[in-house]
């Protein structure tokens, strides 16, 4: 195997969803080649101008170009707005001298994918979704491999990888960790644990029929941490954060490791990344799917539900009278729970990030020769 300095350029941003296993794939390819030049491409409106300068990389910028679902100014204009996109990610891509471009989906990755076909750069493409986006699609038709994180996802030549995730994560023992992270949590040791999240925006949905099935889950001995999201915390009557038994609430928490760690049982939305992780930490789930979009977080929960994982509810079905039918059994029967963390083990795919390390080094190899 060669050890020239490997220049990779890899391209995603907008969201975490995106941002956050294109960081995974980056530090598992610098563990590989440490003298490795790794160049990110985003756009200036995403959470990628603070996260990944935050992880150590350089970050270079395209104009960001949607793609509009229906005729518009917006779609006349598209032409001339991805050209010029193409060329500003041509130009990255030369002065990086790019061995390889990995994309993960977005609205950057399109220009990325067209520009390094144009160099006959080879294209490495990772879909995170159980329904692949359009970048992706694109990408995929000229890519070298393609890694998915899902086994049903449907792309020209794909590998099911699974998601590159934080080594925080991926590496987690939550038995090992369970103690600690509850102590830290501020949560009893000894009591049946919910964790409930609507991810980093919030759920108002979830969050609201939980509240209102706290005096049940109280009764029944189950102590609640409610991750309710940033600006979104449960308030009472009086507008004040709303305290009760075995409740305690937070509107972030800085590690989703630890949230798993503390867990018996986790209640949240099925983006690709959650449902990815729990399999990967045999963390027993039941998943609440966004009720808007293409219907992918359903898709992205089917093969982990399907295995015996997690329990699926739909937005509208989940209520307290759901909570307290459903939830509360499942928390009181370990056996059950258990049944559900040796059903995740088959769908956990842990090393995922070292996985597409070593596609994109086969990719570059393959142009260097």
């Amino acid at each position: 195997m060669t050890q020239s300095p490997l220049s990779a350029v890899l391209a995603g941003g907008g969201t975490a969803g995106h941002i956050s296993p294109l960081l995974a794939i980056a530090d598992a390819v610098r563990r590989e080649r440490p003298g490795a030049r790794i160049k990110v491409v985003g756009t200036s409106a995403g959470m990628e101008t603070r996260l990944v300068p935050a992880a150590g990389y350089d970050l270079a910028v395209i104009d960001r170009v949607p793609m509009p679902r229906r005729p518009s100014g917006d779609l006349a204009r598209l032409p001339a707005r991805l050209a010029r996109a193409v060329r500003q990610a041509g130009d990255i891509l030369d002065e990086a001298g790019a061995d390889v471009v990995v994309g993960v989906g977005g609205y950057v990755s399109t220009p990325v994918y067209l520009a390094a076909r144009k160099r006959k750069v080879p294209i490495v493409v990772h879909e995170a979704n159980a329904r692949p986006g359009l970048a992706n699609r694109v990408g995929a038709r000229n890519a070298a491999v393609v890694g998915v994180a899902f086994e049903e996802t449907k792309l020209p030549g794909a590998r099911w990888v699974g998601m590159p995730m934080r080594r925080e994560i991926s590496q987690l023992d939550r038995a090992a960790s369970r103690s600690s992270a509850r102590a830290a949590l501020g949560l009893e040791q000894d009591l049946p644990t919910l964790v409930v999240t609507g991810g980093s925006s919030g759920a108002a949905s979830i969050n609201a029929a939980v509240t209102a099935a706290l005096p049940v889950l109280a009764a029944a001995g189950i102590q609640t941490l409610h991750v309710t999201g940033r600006g979104k915390a449960a308030a009472d009557a009086e507008g004040k954060a709303l305290t009760a038994p075995l409740y305690r609430q937070v509107e972030y928490v800085d590690g989703m490791e630890q949230a798993y760690a503390a867990a018996d049982l986790l209640l949240a939305r099925s983006g690709a990344g959650t449902v990815s992780e729990i399999a990967a930490v045999r963390l027993p789930a039941v998943l609440v799917p966004l009720p808007h979009g293409n219907g992918e977080q359903a898709l992205n929960a089917a093969g982990l539900v399907q295995a015996g994982g997690a329990l699926l509810v739909r937005d509208s079905l989940f209520t307290p009278e759901w909570i307290t039918e459903n939830v509360v059994p499942l928390l009181q029967d370990a056996t059950a729970l258990q049944r559900m963390a040796e059903a995740s083990a088959a769908r956990g795919i842990r090393d995922a990030d070292a996985q597409m390390a070593a596609m994109i080094l086969e990719a570059a190899e393959r142009k260097e020769a």
